[in-house]
């Protein structure tokens, strides 16, 4: 081959050949879905197991699909811990519905990149549309713009960062937290996600920036404590800027009492971030609104549809009431992505990313097929089998109740010591038909169920309560 030659073409797909191996794949889908059950909810396989089936050098020729396949099924699969299992329900289950991975097979096609309006202004606008949707649906007030991100601990990262730059004075986008300025602090209780504190360390407060609120007995902040750590702190000469509430905590779900931690937020000039990324579902239910008292008076908050809106991985909901002040920390604009539209909104001018998924459109479909009324009933469904659950630990001697049940997740533990604890959560996982996870509470090892997957069942949640009563025997 000469200099002059070009070099052979890769030919993709025909569409003749996408419809044909579309069919297959979702076929493939469609069959994965329709029994997940007959498969281990945790995968057994052993550390290395899975690299050790495929090549450890990439293909110098391309491969034909049908191999591809075949390696997905005998050795992808068994290597999955499955989140879609009606069986899984350990963590905050996650449910990928049918409309949602649709959506995620358009959106792929489409590969858009919506980082500014111009770039496909239907990805920007449809993702305004459906925020705007769940902010009605959870009874926000207008004055809060949505934004998608990947995950809570990046929405997070994105209020704390806005929150840093609303401090007066204080000049860190250009000069960083550094320079002589007030050591800032923030607040948040013991029981925070620990993505809070991972935050802290990436605004560059670092861990000690964070001040840790002791909890009551139903895991909540202690208001008093909170105002009395930051008038111990401003003593000092901190610079306390934020604070953190949690609106279903990830150990309990237990809800930190907003309204007086707004106030005093508020009092003292705190910018006052919401974590409400797993129990924020729940407040599209009309009954449940008063469990998130004081939500709209927060200057952030995150949700995520992906963990009880059955939209698949990943799509985190970021509400923001000052997004003047989210767009001065990140607003940078070289002249190549400068355009003539005004009174639209890039969303690169609002977060670190400057490439976006179409996340918006799964999201679309899933509110659209499943309608407001399907998605409360089904939460209403799932914080019922939580209490029935709830209500067979309590009544049976042999166990205790360690937290409350505020949504759907209950905390319980054999009346024993930990290593007996540890014992009945590797006998009931290791039968790979449910997979519950674990926690600390009051210093003891306590097991947690929740039931947020659509496909769960009161035949599967009352399978799972026998496992446990079998797996129980002889620990006590």
């Amino acid at each position: 081959m000469s200099k002059a030659d070009p070099a052979p073409r890769p030919r993709d797909l025909t569409p003749e050949e996408f419809r044909e191996w579309g069919h297959r794949f979702v076929d493939w889908v469609a069959d994965y879905l329709a029994h997940p059950e007959r498969l281990d909810v945790l995968s057994k396989a052993a550390p290395g197991a899975v690299r050790r089936r495929l090549s450890p050098t990439p293909p110098e020729r391309g491969e034909p699909l049908e191999a591809v396949l075949r390696d997905m099924t005998d050795v992808i699969v068994p290597g999955l811990t499955h989140w879609n299992h009606p069986g899984f329900f350990a963590y905050f289950p996650t449910t990928g519905s049918g409309p949602g991975i649709l959506g995620e097979l358009v959106a792929a096609a489409f590969n858009v990149n919506g980082m500014l309006w111009r770039t496909s202004p239907a990805a920007t606008e449809l993702e305004e549309l459906v925020l705007d949707w769940l902010r009605q649906m959870m009874g926000l007030p207008g004055a809060f713009k949505g934004f998608v991100y990947d995950t809570a601990s990046i929405s997070t990262l994105h209020a704390l960062i806005a929150a840093r730059q609303a401090v007066d004075g204080l000049h860190a986008r250009e000069d960083g937290v550094g320079g002589g300025a007030p050591r800032l602090r923030m607040y948040a209780s013991s029981e925070a996600h620990s993505s809070v504190e991972k935050d802290a360390i990436a605004i560059g407060i670092g861990r000690r920036g964070l001040v840790k609120i002791d909890v009551d007995t139903e895991f909540r902040m202690y208001p008093a404590a909170l105002e009395e750590a930051i008038v111990k702190d401003r003593e000092r000469g901190y610079r306390p800027f934020c604070v953190v509430a949690t609106m279903g905590t990830t150990s309990t779900t237990s809800v930190d009492p907003v309204p007086a931690i707004a106030a005093i937020a508020q009092r003292y000039g705190l910018w006052l971030h919401i974590d409400a990324a797993y129990a924020g579902s729940a407040a599209i239910l009309p009954e449940m609104r008063p469990m998130f008292a004081g939500m709209d008076q927060a200057d952030s908050i995150v949700m995520n549809p992906h963990k009880w809106l059955f939209t698949p991985m990943d799509f985190s909901a970021f509400f923001c009431r000052r997004p003047d002040v989210l767009k001065e920390a990140f607003s940078l604009v070289p002249d190549y992505l400068k355009t003539p539209e005004t009174d639209v909104t890039n969303t690169m001018d609002y977060g670190l990313q400057l490439g976006r998924r179409f996340r918006a459109l799964k999201f679309w479909m899933v509110v659209r097929y499943f309608g407001v009324e399907g998605l409360q009933n089904a939460i209403r469904e799932h914080m019922r089998l939580g209490r029935l659950f709830r209500s067979w630990v309590e009544a049976d001697p042999r166990f205790e109740i360690m937290a409350p049940t505020a949504f759907s997740t209950v905390c319980f533990r054999l009346r024993a010591d930990d290593a007996a604890n540890q014992a009945l959560l590797d006998r009931v996982n290791a039968s790979g038909r449910i997979f519950l996870s674990h926690t600390r509470l009051l210093g003891k090892l306590t097991l947690r169920f929740t039931v947020g997957n659509l496909r769960s069942d009161e035949e599967q949640v009352q399978m799972a309560w026998e496992l446990v009563c079998r797996d129980g025997k002889g620990l006590s």
